[in-house]
């Protein structure tokens, strides 16, 4: 194998796929990146067995081939190069090492045998459609934060998507939670996602997704199945295994009589969260806000630091009530609203509370309060 390439075209390359190789690996192969070499083209693939990124990139390849090697020290090295050196990329004679070379750097780097490099390709996959990268973004960046880290409830590690009929149609939505707090968003159901399986998209996936959609623009094909799920964009290709497990009944957790409304201005009310939340413990964190006619005063008291409140002039008209909420969760949400205002439905301190961009129904958030 023989291939000569630009150092930024490959370096770019190796960003993108290196990220998927973990950094511990007890099977050798895994730390590796596979190289395939033919027909003017690059070919780099990384894989933890349950992500896989593929990318390919123009080269001139002057001996078709393929091998594997250490994916970190390839990216490091590549990384370190001259800017806008040509890269060589050439197996030694006897198949055991490949030389990296650009100008007057020369290294050579351990090769495995791409025969014991793992495929995730194999599998039929029942539902296809197109969606722009700007939508993927959209629900990943509402619901993300959401995500729980316990590893027990492993069925909420990620975030499910799913088709459903709602108002005015069917709808793509994407829902998270960790059982303190909800987010959902959705948007217009794509052509052929309409009967799709119901699936949960692992946290490490969601997150590459994130990374390589950088064009919000660009077209985005969407496949799966009820166990693996392709996203290809471009000259990316990224598969994943979905997680093996049923998501709770989200429905039931979102209020609908929730008849208390306050509207807040978003980075008003962040702001002032963000200041009380000063005083608030590590453990604690939690901000009380105390509700009466045009008025919402938060509170903050730690017994070990002293105190804060602020008072905020709002829109609510309902009767006077204190909710506690942790300041976290709070400030996650109000980072996730891009409208001026807030809307916050309430009904009582102790039930949940559900938060909207006032004037806009395909994002929403629920909140559990906490006791303060």
């Amino acid at each position: 194998m023989k291939a000569t390439l630009e150092r930024t075209e490959l370096l770019k390359s190796l960003t993108h796929v290196h990220r998927v190789v973990e950094r511990r690996n007890t099977i050798p192969i895994l730390s590796n990146v596979m190289l395939q070499a033919e027909g003017g083209e690059l070919k780099l693939r990384a894989t933890d067995l349950d992500l896989e990124v593929i990318e390919t990139i123009p080269a001139m390849i002057e001996v078709p081939g393929a091998t594997t090697v250490p994916a970190h020290m390839i990216y490091e090295i590549v990384r370190k190069l001259p800017d806008g050196s040509q890269v060589v990329l050439e197996a030694s004679g006897d198949d055991t090492t490949l030389d990296i070379r650009a100008g007057r750097s020369r290294f050579a780097l351990q090769m495995l045998p791409t025969s014991d490099f793992p495929d995730m390709t194999a599998g039929d996959f029942t539902h296809a459609f197109v969606i722009p990268a700007g939508g993927i973004r959209k629900l990943i960046d509402a619901t993300q934060f959401a995500i729980s880290t316990e590893e027990t409830r492993y069925y909420l590690n990620g975030i499910y998507m799913h088709a459903v009929e709602a108002d005015g149609g069917v709808k793509f939505r994407a829902v998270a939670t960790d059982g303190h707090r909800l987010a959902q968003s959705e948007l217009p159901a794509p052509e052929g996602a309409e009967g799709m399986p119901g699936i949960i998209v692992p946290r490490k996936t969601v997150g590459e997704i994130q990374k390589l959609l950088e064009d919000p623009e660009a077209e985005v094909k969407v496949e799966l199945s009820e166990t693996k799920i392709r996203f290809t964009t471009g000259p990316i290709v990224l598969t994943s295994k979905l997680i093996d497990g049923s998501f709770p009944d989200y429905g039931r957790v979102i209020p609908k009589n929730n008849d208390k409304e306050l509207r807040v201005d978003r980075d008003v009310f962040k702001e002032a969260v963000d200041r009380v939340s000063t005083i608030s413990s590590e453990r604690g964190r939690a901000v009380k806000l105390a509700l009466s006619e045009g008025k919402l005063v938060l509170t903050v008291t730690n017994p070990d630091s002293g105190s804060a409140t602020e008072e905020l002039m709002v829109e609510y008209e309902a009767d006077d009530m204190e909710i506690g909420f942790n300041s976290k969760y709070l400030l996650d949400i109000a980072g996730q609203l891009s409208a001026d205002a807030a809307l916050f439905r309430l009904a009582d301190s102790g039930s949940p509370t559900l938060i909207q961009e006032d004037g806009k129904e395909d994002t929403l958030f629920v909140l559990m309060p906490m006791r303060v």
